[in-house]
């Protein structure tokens, strides 16, 4: 189980709801990334709000930085590389989440966490 902020319906930041949810192990071409750092940003108000309306329920979220925790088939990254994303799907407000390998992006060394989830955008 991770923890995961949620949203059922659209409003104000009370309509956000910390969920425990069950993360399955990563599909064919997708990775398991651990978050260390995640962006927060105006678009995230937007889709809460419901301005830019989402299916719900929902995560939010759309960038982050973190650890790869697991691999599914055809995957060339390993556990324990440091990537980020964005745009890789919506839930980056969460312990850990499944991304699709594509979209992540290795962390150079003498950048941190925070600086990758933040130039993400």
């Amino acid at each position: 189980m991770v923890r995961t902020v949620k949203i059922h319906q659209a409003g104000g930041p009370e309509v956000m709801v910390l969920e425990d949810v069950a993360l399955p192990p990563p599909g064919a071409g997708m990775v398991t990334v651990t978050n260390r750092a995640i962006g927060l940003n105006f678009i995230d108000t937007y889709h809460r709000s419901g301005t830019y309306p989402l299916p719900l329920p929902t995560g939010i979220g759309l960038e982050g930085a973190g650890v790869v925790e697991a691999v599914g088939e055809g995957v060339d990254l390993a556990v324990g590389d440091r990537v980020a994303y964005c745009s890789a799907g919506f839930g980056a407000y969460a312990e850990a989440l499944n991304l699709p390998a594509a979209r992540l992006v290795p962390i150079p060394e003498g950048i941190d966490f925070e600086q990758a989830a933040a130039i993400m955008l």
